[in-house]
């Protein structure tokens, strides 16, 4: 068994000071010294001093030579600093069940996180490369700063306020070269952090790159889907780790249940900005490193849009100017599927948004949350402008906020879309415009585009195709979220990567598509796909799915279901896949109308399970609605009703029809607390229950 490191560097020593006493009787002094700096130089310095007094009448060293040599000896073993020899630094969250470890293996910087003294995630390095030097490797540690986060503020999501509380440490670090940076580490009670930030001069370009691994603990079992094929509009794979393979790509949001029901955790990343987005690749031992951009494979929807040269130019590093700030790398972790859900560390580990621009935060009055229409999955006739004022005129029916309009518009004259728009204001409709956003990297074009949305009264705009994570694509969002806000613009990001909470900086962004929504129409089990995606991808933040379709699009799911997707598939903007005037015809009509796109309150209940069922309870005012969406596994559930305050609740109560899969069962039901709902699901079912006091 190996000595400790900092022993070894002790014996190393006792070695050079034996062979030195010839000349030096400086023993009490090097005792004095070291043995403040490490116990167990204490015993060593008794070895020694048998040994000095066999030299005692040996040449006496003078005083610099003695200085020189203690320097040289401190130089040669960094062991010997005050880097090796402190404690290893632990950041515990505000409750002290979550823990994130650091220490120094061999010179490299290592972490690992605790949940409940278990491991999330073993033992593993943070990496990082600056102009193909690795800053993490042969580096020491001095002390860091401590400092707490308590705050709340207002949020557009699973409930609101959003709550932003954590023990934070800044970490000092210098690698041999002389280059100091710093190691930044946050704990919240359900997530823990890390970001590098390395200090450069104003227009000095290096170039990054990471190999951070996550080491997941033996029996996990991961829940994933590809980089390679859909970009982020992948199908989730369920995989013991295992069974995963060396060179597998994973799109994050990753989520694992640990063994031994021990709870759950989902790797991904926050705050990505002037930077590239990161990837996963398996190591075939249980790990996941991190890969940036430039090492991903491009996926097809990329290679199709854009081509194979554009494709291999961003498979070189991008190059960062001034200093060097990485996304934040977040592992979410909790004793049940509930706590992920409601996690709020993505968007508190991003900057709040400018007071001049949004002086009420997300409240800010333009800033309008809401349920969308749109004419593209779903039939709906001619694109005309008098058929879009019909689906504003349904819109306004349905109470809907916003009406989507694909990249048919752009052949209308100003007049036309400003005889829309008006007409679309006067029933409080907002209308949205489609734009690819390869024309959106000409600044020019940008800006004119964006002021002439703006002149025209368009309340937003809906960008497509980024299908990449380059640091230039990254870029490309900034701009458009900074250019729009300015502009009172609200914006829908489709074909994206996934997001990193930036919601917060720029609450103009109200959604990003970033899964495989209903727009995949040969999808043949959406019912495992659909009880996965609020445990995987939604972890990242909200996406556009496009729920709610009655058609073949449901594939293995019942109306029910569809409906119940409404409620689960929450965002900011909330666009339905079904034509208006068939939701106007549902039977169920009622219910989608009283659907909120955003909540106060959420609770993932018992019996959810991922890929198997989604159980949840939603809250918005004192109106709570119970939804369910059954994989395909026949099952039975009961949902006690524990969350209700005293007193009788009304509910409009949707359920599966028995006889026929594209049928509901629509039942006015009284409930109060303590009252149970028994529920038996076949493939694909659904449930909804609305229940005010």
């Amino acid at each position: 068994m190996k000595a400790p490191g900092g022993l070894r560097a002790c014996f190393k020593f006792k070695r050079l000071l034996i062979c030195s006493f010839k000349c030096i009787p400086v023993l009490s002094q090097s005792y004095t010294f070291l043995s403040k700096k490490h116990p167990y130089f204490t015993f060593i310095a008794i070895d020694c001093i048998k040994v000095y007094y066999c030299y005692q009448k040996s040449i006496v060293m003078k005083a610099t030579l003695y200085q020189w040599l203690i320097l040289a000896i401190l130089s040669t073993f960094p062991a010997i600093t005050d880097a090796a020899v402190a404690d290893p630094p632990v950041v515990s969250s505000p409750d002290g069940h979550l823990q994130l470890h650091i220490k120094l293996q061999q010179q490299q910087l290592m972490f690992r996180i605790t949940l409940n003294k278990q491991e999330v995630t073993g033992w593993a390095p943070i990496s990082m490369q600056v102009d193909n030097t690795n800053i993490t490797q042969d580096v020491s540690i001095s002390k860091g700063a401590p400092y707490k986060i308590d705050e709340t503020y207002d949020w557009y999501g699973a409930h609101t306020p959003a709550v932003n509380k954590c023990n934070g440490l800044r970490l000092p670090l210098r690698h041999k070269s002389g280059l100091a940076y710093t190691l930044e580490l946050r704990v919240f009670n359900d997530a823990a952090a890390f970001r590098l930030i390395v200090p450069g001069k104003e227009g000095e370009q290096r170039v990054p790159d990471e190999a951070s691994s996550f080491l997941l603990p033996a029996g996990s079992v991961t829940w994933y889907h590809d980089l390679a094929s859909m970009h982020y509009e992948g199908i989730h794979s369920r995989k013991e780790l295992s069974a995963v393979s060396a060179g597998e790509w994973a799109a994050p949001p990753l989520t694992f249940k640990l063994p031994g029901n021990a709870g759950y955790a989902c790797i991904t990343e926050a705050n990505l900005q002037n930077y590239s987005g990161m990837g996963l690749q398996a190591d075939g031992k249980g790990g996941f490193t991190i890969r940036l951009a430039h090492h991903q494979p491009a996926s097809y929807p990329y290679v199709l849009r854009y081509g194979k040269e554009e494709a291999a130019r961003l498979a070189h590093p991008a190059a960062v100017s001034g200093t060097i700030t990485t996304p934040w790398r977040v592992v979410i972790a909790g004793t049940d599927l509930n706590t992920l859900v409601n996690c709020d560390a993505v968007h508190d580990l991003c900057p709040p948004p400018d007071k001049s621009i949004f002086p009420q935060g997300a409240h800010t009055p333009w800033v309008r949350p809401g349920r969308a229409v749109w004419k593209y999955l779903d039939g709906g006739g001619a694109s005309t402008v008098e058929n879009m004022k019909e689906f504003s005129r349904m819109a306004a029916e349905l109470g809907f906020e916003y009406n989507i309009l694909e990249g048919f518009w752009s052949k209308w004259s100003d007049e036309e879309i400003r005889d829309l728009v008006q007409y679309s204001a006067q029933r409080k409709v907002g209308i949205i415009v489609w734009q690819h956003s390869k024309t959106l990297h000409d600044a020019a074009f940008r800006h004119e585009l964006f002021e002439r949305c703006h002149r025209l009264g368009i309340a937003g705009l809906k960008i497509d195709f980024f299908d990449h994570e380059a640091k230039e694509t990254i870029d490309l969002y900034d701009a458009i979220l900074e250019e729009t806000a300015k502009l009172q613009l609200v914006v829908d990001f489709h074909g994206a990567n996934k997001p990193t909470g930036l919601s917060r900086t720029w609450p103009n962004e109200l959604t990003r598509e970033a899964v495989k929504g209903m727009e995949a129409s040969k999808l043949p089990d959406r019912a495992t796909h659909n009880t996965t995606l609020p445990f995987t991808r939604w972890l990242a933040g909200a996406a556009e799915y496009t729920p709610v379709h009655f058609g073949e699009r449901r594939k293995n799911t019942t109306w029910a279901q569809q409906i119940a997707s409404a409620v689960i598939f929450d965002a900011p903007m909330l666009t339905y896949g079904a034509n208006p005037a068939n939701i106007l015809s549902n039977p169920a009509v009622d219910m989608i109308k009283s659907i909120p796109s955003v909540w106060d309150e959420t609770i993932v209940l018992p019996g959810s399970a991922i890929g198997e069922a989604a159980v949840f309870a939603r809250r918005k005012g004192d109106t709570w609605f119970i939804a369910v969406m059954n994989g395909v596994a026949p099952r039975t559930l009961e949902i006690p009703l524990s969350l209700l305050k005293e007193g009788n609740y009304q509910a409009m109560v949707v359920r599966d029809n028995k006889d026929s899969t594209a049928a509901v069962d629509i039942s006015q039901e009284i409930y109060k607390r303590g009252d149970v709902i028994k529920l038996s699901l076949g493939e694909g079912g659904g449930f909804v229950a609305r229940l005010k006091p």
